[in-house]
């Protein structure tokens, strides 16, 4: 059993290793979105899989600090003091939700909600992703331009159907209520795209509505990344680490 010390010291490594995955995720590939001087990036797939994985405590503060930090490395200063709640909130909504619902026994209700989800969450990657996410384009590598061009709507069907096969086999095979991670991640994902609404609308006076689909696309990216990488890592641990006690 660890010691005390031996439990904080581990705590610290883990939120230090979250809030730098957090953070890592959010610069490596950036989109500048001009309408409100915003962008859209990979960071939610780390906020999810860190809140999934570690819980409420740990999601919240490496989605907040790590979400935070990227905003200043990468020049956004006025987005960091509101990045820093709503990115916490998103994480612990995630984190808060999942270790309340994903562990209790599937019902057939459960069941049936979980496949109504993930197909509303399929039409919604594809509706957003053909007409927010494609056509011209600059996709950045940190802060160097790799991809200045066209993104062809179709790739969008590729990526749903990759989406969209981890959430099914939940469903259909787990006996636990994990088909409902996509719908905790996007109530998460709601918390996320309000929050960054009402600061861009009411604070800084942008054209928040613009940047609506683009956070809307980074939660379902965010989706389609975090809940098959939480599946593999948890499988790869559970004989030695069960997840939902790494917050206690």
């Amino acid at each position: 059993m660890l010691k005390y010390g031996d439990k904080t010291s581990l705590r610290i490594i883990r939120l230090v290793l979250s809030t730098t995955l957090v953070t890592v995720a959010t610069i490596i590939f950036t989109i500048y979105v001009p309408a409100t001087r915003g962008y859209f990036n990979l960071g939610e797939t780390m906020v999810y899989f860190t809140a999934l994985y570690f819980g409420p405590f740990i999601g919240a503060f490496a989605g907040g600090v790590g979400s935070a930090l990227a905003d200043l490395l990468l020049g956004y200063i006025h987005y960091a003091p509101a990045t820093l709640l709503i990115k916490a909130g998103e994480g612990w909504v995630a984190g808060y939700l999942a270790q309340k619902f994903i562990y209790r026994e599937k019902t057939t209700t459960i069941f049936l909600l979980s496949l109504l989800v993930s197909f509303i969450y399929l039409g919604l990657l594809l509706m957003i992703g053909a007409t927010v996410l494609s056509g011209e384009a600059e996709v950045y590598l940190t802060t160097f331009m790799i991809f200045g061009g066209y993104l062809d709507p179709a790739i969008w069907y590729f990526i749903g159907v990759l989406a969209l096969a981890t959430p099914i086999y939940l469903a259909l095979r787990s006996r636990r209520s994990e088909g409902l991670l996509i719908l905790i991640l996007m109530i998460a994902g709601a918390v996320m795209v309000s929050g960054y609404f009402l600061y861009e609308q009411f604070l800084l006076g942008y054209y928040a509505l613009a940047e609506v689909p683009i956070n809307l696309a980074q939660v379902y990216l965010g989706i389609a990344v975090a809940v098959p990488l939480y599946k593999a890592v948890e499988n790869i641990t559970s004989k030695h680490v069960k997840p939902q006690k790494l917050v206690q």
